[in-house]
């Protein structure tokens, strides 16, 4: 491979797979464990369900700001560093909260681990723009975060909810992406006569051919992002945290609500919780099958209303089997919309500008949405919150496609003028 490849997108490899996939996991874990941490809390500091929440909500919001801040950096060569000392904050953090008893200590610790798994979240999503096929990455990478985060959610409880087995657990699987983190893809050199970004690349002497003005010219125009993709990247990310902060809600309040509205128990909580997670695996099985085949504004559309509509659903539901039926359809569709919204930042830009924040930006919606979910049932009944939360879908949709249509319309004119230019081999080819 020579520098001028390097403004390609590269496919997906198992290496690479690896790499951005644990990063992203390790940087998303502690959400997943949040419920955890606040168990593991309340013993390790003597404390009430609701300080160790607000502990748990600013570790969250640590990394939320994190990932947003330092996301301009892992558009360029420094996202390997980034993902290094952000995985180790995280192993020195989580590490800290695990093994001392000092209240203080543990609180500080779990916050650098936030900070720390910010720098981890904006990396992996970065890398994810890397790849060729955004569609079909976007749906690997939730198939490898639904079947790990459910084996994780699975053994801890078994090892114990002490400080040492959860903030222990954090603490382990950064230790395991720093080990695969060499492996992460590099920004693409979008200067060709940029040198060796990529670990694997060996930079190779490339005569002056006629063809080297034109690759001169299409790096240069990958470089300047166009007006409209600036604009839509900006409304992609607006509309991905209000999205977040619709689905987070009812997903936070879904066990209250179910138990005074439909009766629903403790095991059917944890049945519509697991059927959740398992429609999710399906659902990034299904993208991966499918692709870019549909397009990305269809699609988007199609599913931020069939959500919409599941939740307005949900809040008229009266029986224990119909909401978990219900709760399970609408966390599918909710997974698979996920997705989209992944794939639509990456192939917005190849460099990772807009989906390196996506994953903080949506961090910062859903960290208080218990808060927000909770003042809106408050204010409006059950009923009235999952109208809100469906018309809000319903509207969220209108902006989501058309972020997706210019991704669609912007990775269609990205390959058609890369089809167009010239490779050295065919300069030679005509000369001989």
């Amino acid at each position: 491979m020579t520098d001028l490849d390097l403004a390609a997108r590269v496919p997906l490899r198992l290496p690479t797979a690896t790499a951005t996939f644990t990063i992203g996991i390790a940087g998303y874990l502690g959400v997943n464990l949040s419920p955890y941490m606040i168990t593991a809390l309340q013993g390790a500091l003597d404390s009430d369900v609701l300080t160790a929440s607000w502990i748990v909500t600013a570790t969250l919001l640590a990394t939320a700001i994190t990932g947003l801040a330092i996301a301009p950096l892992c558009a360029g060569p420094r996202r390997l560093a980034v993902a290094r000392i952000g995985l180790v904050a995280a192993i020195l953090g989580f590490g800290t909260a695990a093994l001392v008893t000092v209240p203080a200590l543990v609180i500080a610790g779990l916050i650098l681990g936030g900070i720390g798994a910010g720098g981890a979240v904006a990396s992996a999503g970065a890398a994810i723009a890397a790849f060729t096929n955004p569609d079909r990455v976007a749906g690997f990478n939730g198939l490898a975060n639904r079947a790990v985060v459910t084996v994780i959610l699975a053994v801890v409880p078994l090892i114990g909810l002490a400080p040492i087995d959860v903030f222990g657990a954090l603490a382990l699987f950064s230790v395991v992406a720093l080990a695969v983190s060499g492996w992460l893809p590099a920004a693409p050199v979008l200067d060709p006569r940029a040198g060796g970004a990529v670990a694997e690349a060996v930079p190779l002497e490339v005569p002056e051919t006629s063809a080297i003005p034109a690759l001169k010219a299409r790096a240069a125009a990958s470089a300047r992002p166009s007006r409209i993709t600036t604009v839509a990247g900006i409304v992609l990310l607006a509309t991905f945290a209000l999205w977040a902060v619709s689905e987070d809600s009812l997903w936070a309040m879904a066990g209250v609500m179910g138990a005074e509205q439909a009766a629903l128990t403790p095991e059917g909580l944890g049945l519509a919780l697991s059927g959740a997670t398992a429609g999710g695996l399906v659902g990034s099985v299904l993208l991966m099958i499918v692709g870019n085949r549909l397009g990305r504004a269809v699609p988007l559309v199609v599913l931020l209303v069939l959500g919409g509509a599941l939740k307005i659903v949900e809040g008229f539901t009266t029986d224990e089997a119909s909401f978990i039926a219900v709760f399970i359809a609408w966390n599918t569709v909710y997974a698979i919309a996920f997705m989209y919204f992944v794939s639509t930042s990456a192939a917005l830009d190849v460099d990772g500008r807009w989906s390196g924040p996506l994953l903080a930006v949506y961090l910062v919606g859903s960290a208080l949405t218990p808060v927000i979910g909770a003042a809106i049932a408050q204010a409006f009944g059950y009923q009235g919150f999952t109208v809100v939360l469906g018309v809000a879908s319903f509207v969220l949709a209108v902006p989501a496609a058309f972020a997706a249509h210019v991704s669609s319309r912007h990775e269609r004119g990205v390959a058609a003028r890369d089809s167009a230019v010239p490779t050295p081999a065919d300069t030679e080819e005509v000369s001989a």
